[in-house]
């Protein structure tokens, strides 16, 4: 494919896209390839463990805030929802199941495990207007958002 002239310092050369990705060449170990990444030799203490973060989207429309999280495999026994002083927060466990048997993984992406995610909510809400529900892997919240419609002065001192 032919390039545009006025495009070109648009597009990187794919040493410089490699470059990009991979750092400074001069980091690498000795016996490692120029470029090649460094490998890493980490512990992981299972003591420390942090729990994953929860995704979420937030929306509202002219009624409601909208909270949806995907939580495919949760069951609502091993949720915990909550929200104080307009801040929501989210707690819960996926589980793998039973894996006694399992001697050596060759790929692992799924997280398992505990996660948890809080929110200071976009807007003032209902504390006491709140609907939750578990539907199909996802979780969504609802809460009534306050009116707002008078406009209060603020004095300066």
């Amino acid at each position: 494919m032919a390039r545009n002239n006025r495009d070109d310092d648009l597009l990187m050369e794919e040493d410089e896209l490699t470059a990009a990705f991979l750092g400074d060449d001069d980091s690498a170990a000795p016996d490692q390839p120029s470029g090649a990444p460094e490998a890493v030799n980490e512990e992981w203490d299972e003591d420390e463990a942090v729990p994953g973060q929860l995704a979420v989207d937030v929306y509202e429309t002219r009624e409601k805030l909208v909270v949806k999280a995907r939580t495919a495999g949760v069951n609502k026994s091993d949720l915990d929802v909550s929200i104080s002083d307009n801040t929501l927060s989210i707690r819960g466990t996926l589980s793998a199941g039973n894996e006694d048997d399992v001697e050596n993984y060759f790929v692992q992406e799924c997280y398992w495990g505990e996660f948890s995610r809080s929110l200071a909510l976009p807007v003032s809400v209902k504390e006491d207007d709140i609907q939750a529900q578990l539907k199909d892997g996802v979780l969504t919240i609802s809460f009534a958002k306050m009116k707002q419609d008078t406009i209060k002065k603020i004095q300066i001192l």
